[in-house]
């Protein structure tokens, strides 16, 4: 669902423009919602050819746009939104929708990674995440296997040999820690020198108006668009972006037949929102940023998890690798966890709930909740530490 050829636009504009070519929609100004499972063909000849694309058996043409076949593949909410949301992606020449960001999770991933193959993350990572890596792969003979106090080299001369991607956040749910993206692509690149090791990178809480890791050398940045790409509270959905279209293509094929691919109605829901997520994501991080200043102030503070607050290692990635601190604050209160619990209960305008990223403001306790599974917990809070929280 491609537009004219024309000369380059700021993301601001292309987050509102792109994708949507009025001609294909009986004028309208903006996308109509296409609740449609099945569509026509010009030809045999041409449903022929548009199955041996979906099913790689032959190369999409230069410049060439197959048509629609059937919903769980393809439908052009879901296009329009994948067109605007690669044109915003700094380095990002294709992007997928799925039906939720763990569904853009599992389905990247199971893509990539083959039966007897490993891969290496980085601890923390959302909840969500961490089950699946650590209570499903295995019965998929797939060993995911946590890089410990950022001891990449180790695990990479370790593992390297049986790898099949890098998986990483940043900043990492819910501690807002960063990685430092360069470093990390030039370690594997360094390491397994016989092959491009996919670097899979979680951008949900930055990016993609903040932080660009295919511009640092991530092969794939995934999202849970239910977060600042919907920015509403109103749909769940996920999405991924590349630099290698072919790649991209290949997770489309595994999302085919698993189904994940975002339905219609979500998909415009998506589309609808970003053509405010600049204005939406530069606001919250401007509110945040004064708002932290007032509760590090507060005496039952102990600590408080911010990327403008970052000193040393931590400040030098955030300065290097982003271009704001973003709306996401992380707090640790005296007194434990019934101090955070008295602090969530005694919310006015803040909502007490789980998620991020939408225009009403959220809190929640991750110790008993998003990151409540037991090495979850233990990273969010060590056994040593008395402090309350992590969020």
């Amino acid at each position: 669902m491609t537009t004219e050829p024309r000369g380059p636009l700021h993301p601001q504009t292309t987050s509102v423009s792109e994708g949507f070519d009025p001609r294909l929609s009986v004028m309208a100004v903006r996308p109509p919602i296409y609740p449609v499972s099945t569509y026509a063909f010009p030809s045999a000849e041409q449903a022929a050819h548009y199955f041996e694309v979906a099913l790689g058996k032959v190369q999409r043409g230069p410049g060439e746009d197959v048509g629609l076949i059937y919903a769980r593949l393809n439908n052009p909410n879901a296009e329009m939104f994948e067109d605007a949301l690669a044109s915003v992606e700094k380095g990002a020449h294709a992007a997928a929708v799925f039906s939720s960001g763990m569904s853009a999770i599992t389905t990247s991933l199971l893509t990539l990674a083959k039966p007897g193959q490993k891969i290496l993350y980085e601890r923390p990572v959302y909840g969500g995440t961490d089950h699946f890596f650590r209570h499903m792969l295995p019965d998929l003979q797939l060993s995911a296997i946590a890089v410990e106090n950022s001891a990449w080299d180790d695990a990479l001369r370790a593992h390297g040999a049986d790898l099949a991607l890098a998986y990483v956040e940043t900043p990492a749910n819910p501690t807002l820690r960063m990685i430092d993206l360069a470093a990390l692509r030039e370690r594997l690149d360094r390491i397994v020198p016989d092959r491009r090791v996919p670097l899979v990178v979680d951008n949900t809480f930055l990016g993609p108006v903040f932080q660009s890791p295919l511009r640092h050398g991530a092969d794939l940045a995934l999202y849970s668009a239910t977060k600042f790409l919907g920015g509403h509270s109103d749909l769940v959905a996920g999405a991924l972006t590349a630099t290698d279209p072919a790649l991209v293509a290949k997770i489309k094929g595994t999302r085919a037949f698993l189904g994940t691919i975002c339905e219609p109605f979500t998909a415009w829901l998506l589309q609808k929102s970003m053509a405010t997520l600049w204005l939406r994501m530069i606001k919250q991080s401007k509110n945040a940023s004064h708002l932290v200043k007032t509760i590090k102030a507060h005496p039952a503070v102990e600590t408080v998890h911010y990327p403008t607050l970052f000193v040393g290692d931590q400040a030098r990635i955030f300065q290097q690798q982003c271009t704001a601190p973003g709306s996401m604050i992380a707090v640790e209160l005296r007194g434990g966890r019934a101090a955070a619990f008295r602090f969530l209960n005694a919310l006015k305008l803040v909502r007490l709930a789980v998620s991020l990223g939408g225009v009403e403001s959220l809190a929640c306790h991750p110790r008993s909740t998003t990151a409540s599974g037991d090495e979850a917990r233990r990273i969010c809070e060590p056994e040593a530490s008395p402090r309350a929280s992590c969020g």
